[in-house]
């Protein structure tokens, strides 16, 4: 199974395709990464270095696939953070030539754009891009709290907001929506799924680290489990064990970064597992 990945790429670090790629090889799959960007590092530290990609040149790369015939054997597209606006016009079109050549391929959009540390980091329009467009577009929506709260256009302060949240993204277009990093009692974090079959959630304990990267990560490891053909609730009890595995490492470690690399068995078999329970 192949998954195209269109997001950003750092040298230094995990985020984007640096956090996606390798957990989705892991896991079994093939995946062809296209890089929006292609960075030393991620732009939290105030400083780095390298250059967005044009839409052109993505849409190029992209294009080289499909003439290697690879969309029809294409089970996903997964996209991530963008440079520039027009490059969302790359991706739809990516999406669109994928599923003309594979009817049951999934378009899992993570509609980057900010997080209650930062607020908004994306370029003018992007936001609008991903509320407009995207989202009549998707299949799988795998947006964060502040994310969640601004597509929809509402406060989301407590588990039952980001529930009404998402039922209303998922009205406009998403059949399956996975938010994270929601609000909990102190010393935990939630994270939600909507899907078909109903609303699910999953409580873990809130780790003393800011894992940047993370929501990369659960995007991947959650359209990994859709493509199992995984209910929401087991893809999100087992996605909720691997992310979580992931960060309680990279806490051990005493780096900034995630330590995906050490702790790739987790990614697999998970040593702590937790339980999805139905809210709706």
């Amino acid at each position: 199974m192949a998954i195209l990945s269109i997001q950003s790429a750092v040298a230094y670090g995990h985020v984007g395709n640096s956090a996606a790629v390798f957990p989705l090889q892991r896991l079994g799959f093939e995946v062809w990464p296209v890089d929006t960007v292609q960075f030393s590092n991620h732009t939290g530290y105030g400083a780095w270095r390298g250059k967005a990609w044009d839409a052109a040149t993505v849409a190029a790369v992209i294009a080289g696939i499909g003439e290697r015939g690879g969309f029809a054997r294409c089970e996903a597209v997964l996209s991530g953070y963008l440079g520039e606006r027009a490059l969302g016009d790359a991706v739809l079109d990516a999406v669109a030539a994928v599923m003309a050549a594979n009817p049951a391929a999934l378009y899992c959009c993570d509609p980057v754009i900010g997080d209650d540390r930062a607020g908004s980091f994306v370029r003018p329009g992007i936001a609008e891009f991903f509320r407009d467009r995207a989202l009549a577009a998707a299949d799988v929506l795998t947006p964060n709290r502040f994310e969640l709260a601004l597509l929809a256009g509402r406060k989301v302060e407590t588990v039952a907001d980001a529930l009404e949240a998402a039922s209303a993204l998922r009205a406009r277009g998403p059949r399956l929506v996975l938010a994270t990093s929601l609000p909990a009692a102190a010393g935990e974090i939630v994270l939600l799924a909507l899907g078909d079959d109903g609303a699910f959630a999953v409580t873990t304990p809130r780790l003393p680290i800011l894992a940047d990267g993370a929501g990369d990560l659960a995007a991947a490891i959650f359209l990994a489990q859709i493509l199992r053909r995984r209910g929401t609730a087991q893809a999100l009890a087992a996605t909720a064990a691997s992310v979580y595995a992931v960060i309680e490492a990279t806490a051990r470690s005493g780096e900034a970064e995630l330590a995906i690399v050490a702790a790739q068995e987790a990614l697999v078999a998970p040593p702590r597992r937790f339980e999805a329970r139905r809210i709706a």
